[in-house]
């Protein structure tokens, strides 16, 4: 038989592989040959990892490894050369035996919750071609050792958490095609020997934190086709070269500091730009006229520079573009003619988004706009200098999501042919000059989410039509000249939550009673207008709301009592108006109020000294008539002293009625006794059969418990009811009694919740229902209350935010208290999904729903919105609602407000958000998260360099603590990651709730040793 070439080629290339292998084993390592050696790897492998869908669960002897799900085997040698395993939600670290599959051409473990180093070991792979490691959590830095595989053509490693610089070594690899580590916090500049990676099509080195400028060698790479170096902090201008790559298709660099202008006849050198973003960098100068030759552009977005004059009307001839975003330079002249490019544009057929906003436009739009594509979704001409009319064709562009046409000089009427808009979400003509009505036709906009018309010059009456728009969260029709009274249909909205502003115009009438249906508004603004009547006692309803202005009008009468019903009220203005009445004391229980303006009413009696009313700068009080007591800073006459004859005569008369109430109450409650003892008993409640595991107590009980429900017993309250501290009799102890209000929507099906998710569950992170009440009060009202053990140090909130709870030197928890909170709240979701005898999906996990005991073991409460889970994979079969978010805002995962059923990773959503909170001291609606940051991102981007500046600066390393502080460094990164995969925004991608128990055991376990 004649041998080939070949085969002495590739037998000499295997014996020299294993002789290399033998030379870089250590001394103690035996050697396998033959593929028993891979079958071995991969079972090592597939012992280390944690395989939550089993992917793996046939990799056993009964089969031939290579017929194995993943596993590819060389025909010939029968020896594995590729590992497919990407996408399966493979945990733990990746094993090191990898490196023992010699002859591995292609790995693929990519779109896993791989965490850990990169081994080291993969450097023994010298056959090696691809490498996919992307969107992991991989950490540390990437491996020299890589080095050695000569033969790579593939390296993918974004998305994970590497740190450091780009090892020098990776010069070596000469074969590279692929080098993508976008997505990492890795550091330093980006070396120069990439210009020696000729082979080198793709370079994604975007989303770290590279500093300095791009090297000039870059342009060595003749063959690259796509670069990506957006959102680091380079800076610099752009090297020339870039400019001469004529196969590159992809151009990412925005969100640096590059400074400099784009040459005149870029688009001529680069004829095959696809993509091309230079977003939030600092280049000045005009945009290349040469534009007109980038026919397959497909994206040109510019943003946020310095680029100035105007935009030549060859962007026209960009046919399949369909991103032009160019808001926030110096574009236009403010001239008559800087929007003749928009006619161009109308060639552009595939176009859907198109940003000119925070330029110098001038000139009125041309009517051509309407000929824009049909495919436009977004469309934002804001903060520019634009005149005359909204062309009415604009109403024709039926796929438009967002119109934003704000601060500009726009005059004449809003086209009545924006209510054929049929998808339109936001709609934004605010601070122009627009007049005449507001069209009826806005009121088929089903989708409408946000609608502000303010600070225009519109007249006549809001339409009732508005009550079609059953999506609106935001509306806004402040400064204008409407007129009429407010339409009860606008009450009807109860989608209404974010704002309602219909301040400085000239409505009349009455604020209609229905506005008691806007349970979730949280800016309220009926300002300056000629309102009268008494402000209707069902604003009290409005539990959400957090800012209420009603200054400026004629209401009469007095204050409404139910306002103090409005605990997360923050900011109250009823100044200038004509109230009267005795100042309500109850005013000073709004916990969380920080500004008052009652002044320029006619109010009287005595000024309370709590709550707002300590802070003389948060309070405007003047012009009122007989106005006394408060502060001493206020100024204000002491109340007069109450004549002690006439006390005693209103003594005595109070006992005469205390004493007839009590003898009519009694032959009440005689006759009502014999009235439900001879009632026969027809139906059973739902309610009750939901408690028949619990004892019950009655109302009387519960009245004598808590001192008849004094206000001195309150110590807390939620969306549907409070909670008071009392000593029941029949416990024998304190105990916390949750009284439900039955009058908000929602409440009695929260009671049943919370009976059913806690009747047969008990851990000791959860707190433990004792009792229950579902009764008539004496007045023959539906009472439903429960009752629990109290927790002597209150909720979790009160400890992360003293400074809010009005607690005086209260000492603020260390790292090991949080840690055991951590831990015990976790061990409770476990418990609650896992282990107990029918799945509990919590649904509102929050500091306020995390109580402490008097050893500070944290306990989960509140079940009011809980779900029993009766499908698999977690997911509760109740039906849920497409409106709302169920939870609390911030806390409820993104999947909730996009109308997606509650399940237990939405719980782990919530538990990382509380995680990430007790390490920042930051709530995750602070007002500084704003333009799409938010606590995730905020822990995320100071991983792991400046972690210590962003958590609570109690928690920093101290002299006088006994741990090290490279021990309180570690602990607080391994919280923050932990955090952090709990609350990453597709849910199959979190962290499961095992998982986070093992991993925070282990932390615990490390620190005890400490």
């Amino acid at each position: 038989m004649i041998l080939s070439p070949y085969f002495f080629s590739e037998i000499h290339s295997t014996c020299l592989h294993v002789v290399l292998l033998i030379f870089l084993q250590p001394k103690n390592t035996v050697i396998a040959l033959g593929n028993d050696t891979d079958q071995l790897s991969l079972l090592s492998f597939k012992d280390a990892v944690v395989d939550p869908f089993h992917i793996l669960t046939y990799w056993n002897s009964s089969t031939n490894f290579c017929y194995w799900h993943g596993v590819t085997c060389s025909p010939r040698h029968q020896r594995v050369i590729a590992l497919n395993l990407q996408g399966y939600g493979l945990q733990g670290i990746i094993p090191p035996v990898i490196g023992n599959l010699t002859f591995l051409r292609y790995v693929n473990l990519q779109n896993n919750s791989f965490y850990g180093e990169i081994p080291r070991e993969l450097g023994q792979l010298f056959w090696l071609e691809d490498l996919y490691l992307t969107n992991n959590t991989l950490r540390g830095q990437i491996p020299a050792v890589l080095s050695n595989c000569s033969e790579l053509k593939i390296l993918s490693l974004t998305g994970n958490k590497l740190v450091g610089k780009i090892p020098l070594e990776l010069g070596f690899l000469t074969k590279l095609e692929v080098l993508s580590i976008g997505m990492n916090n890795l550091t330093g500049e980006i070396p120069s020997f990439i210009g020696n990676l000729s082979s080198l099509s793709i370079l994604i080195l975007g989303f770290n934190n590279l500093e300095g400028k791009v090297p000039e060698e870059i342009g060595n790479l003749k063959s690259l086709t796509r670069i990506s170096i957006t959102t680091n902090k380079l800076s610099g201008m752009l090297p020339s070269k870039l400019y001469n790559m004529s196969y590159l298709t992809l151009f990412s660099a925005g969100i640096n500091q590059f400074n400099g202008s784009l040459p005149s006849n870029m688009f001529l050198t680069l004829p095959n730009l696809q993509v091309f973003g230079i977003g939030m960098n600092k280049i000045s100068g005009p945009i290349p006229s040469s534009i007109s030759n980038a026919s397959r552009l497909l994206l040109f977005n510019i943003p946020y520079n310095n680029i100035v004059g105007p935009v030549p009307t060859g962007i026209g001839y960009l046919k399949d573009v369909w991103s032009v975003a160019m808001g926030n330079n110096h574009l236009g002249n403010n001239s008559s003619h800087d929007l003749d490019f928009l006619t161009s544009l109308t060639n552009c057929t595939n176009l859907r988004v198109l940003h000119l906003n925070l330029n110098n436009f001038g000139g009125s739009l041309p009517k051509s706009v309407a000929n824009l594509s049909s495919q436009l979704n977004q469309f934002d001409i804001s903060h520019n200098k634009i005149t005359g009319t909204v062309p009415e064709g604009l109403g024709n562009i039926i796929n438009l999501i967002g119109i934003n046409m704000k601060f500009n000089l726009l005059t004449g009427s809003i086209p009545a042919s924006f209510g054929k808009l049929q998808k339109i979400q936001s709609l934004t003509l605010n601070v122009n000059k627009l007049s005449a009505e507001i069209p009826s036709s806005l009121g088929n906009l089903s989708k409408l989410f946000k609608l502000d018309l303010s600070n225009n010059m519109l007249e006549g009456s809001i339409p009732p039509s508005i009550r079609n728009c059953q999506m609106l969260q935001y509306l806004d029709l402040s400064k204008n000249h409407l007129i009429g009274t407010i339409p009860f249909e606008l009450f009807g909205l109860p989608s209404l939550s974010l704002l309602l502003n219909l301040s400085h115009n000239s409505f009349k009438g009455s604020l209609p009673s229905e506005i008691g249906k806007l349970k979730s508004i949280d800016k309220l603004d009926a300002s300056e207008n000629v309102l009268s009547g008494e402000i209707p006692e069902e604003i009290g309803k409005c539990i959400s709301l957090e800012y209420l202005n009603l200054q400026g009008n004629s209401f009469h009468g007095a204050m409404p009592s139910s306002l103090a019903s409005l605990k997360g009220l923050q900011y109250l203005d009823l100044s200038r108006n004509n109230l009267s009445g005795s100042f309500p004391q109850d005013l000073e229980s709004i916990p969380f109020l920080q500004y008052l303006n009652i002044s320029f009413n006619r109010l009287d009696g005595k000024v309370p000294t709590k709550g707002v009313f300590r802070n003389v700068s948060a309070i405007s009080l003047k012009n009122n008539s007989d106005l006394c007591g408060g502060i001493t800073e206020l100024h204000l006459p002491p109340c007069p002293a109450i004549d002690k004859t006439q006390t005693t005569d209103q003594a005595w008369k109070t006992i005469v009625i205390t004493i007839t109430t009590v003898f009519f109450f009694l032959v009440f409650s005689f006759s009502l006794s014999v009235f439900w003892m001879k009632k026969p008993n027809l139906t059973t409640s739902t309610s009750a059969s939901t408690m028949h595991h619990l004892p019950k107590v009655s109302y009387q009980m519960l009245h004598q418990a808590t001192n008849g429900f004094s206000s001195n017993n309150l110590i807390g309250f939620g969306g549907f009811g409070f909670v008071y501290k009392g000593i029941l009799e029949s416990e024998g102890r304190v105990v916390a009694i949750k009284v439900l209000n039955l009058q908000i929507k929602g409440a009695h099906a929260s009671f049943i919740a919370e009976c059913n998710a806690l009747k047969c569950i008990r851990h000791r992170n959860l707190v433990k229902i004792l009792t229950c009440c579902s009764s008539m009060d004496f007045n023959g009202n539906e009472i439903k209350a429960l009752v629990f053990e109290y927790m002597q140090n209150g909720s979790l909130e009160k400890w992360l935010y003293p400074h809010e709870s009005e607690i005086d030197d209260q000492p603020s928890l260390n790292l090991l208290q949080r840690l055991n909170i951590i831990i015990d709240v976790a061990s409770a979701i476990h418990y609650i999904h896992c282990e107990s005898e029918q799945p509990i999906i919590h649904c509102d996990l929050k500091p306020n729903n995390i109580l402490l005991d008097n050893d500070m073991v944290a306990r989960v409460s509140d079940f009011g919105l809980a779900k029993l889970v009766c499908a698999v994979n977690g997911i509760s079969d109740l039906q849920t609602s497409t409106i709302g978010i169920k939870g609390t805002i911030g806390y409820a995962p993104p999947e909730y407000g996009m109308g997606c059923q509650v399940s237990t990773l939405g719980d782990v959503y919530s538990f990382g958000i509380l995680v990430l909170e007790i390490l920042t001291g930051r709530k995750p609606t602070d007002k500084m998260f704003t333009n799409g940051m938010n606590l995730h991102w905020f822990v995320k981007v100071s991983l792991p360099d400046k972690l210590l500046e962003r958590v609570d600066s109690t928690l920093l390393p101290r002299e006088s603590s006994h741990l090290h502080p490279n021990d309180v460094k570690r602990c607080l990164l391994k919280l923050s990651y932990i955090g952090l995969a709990c609350t990453e925004e597709s849910p199959k991608e979190r962290m499961s709730i095992k998982d986070v128990t093992r991993e925070l055991d282990k932390i615990r376990i490390s620190l005890s040793k400490k």
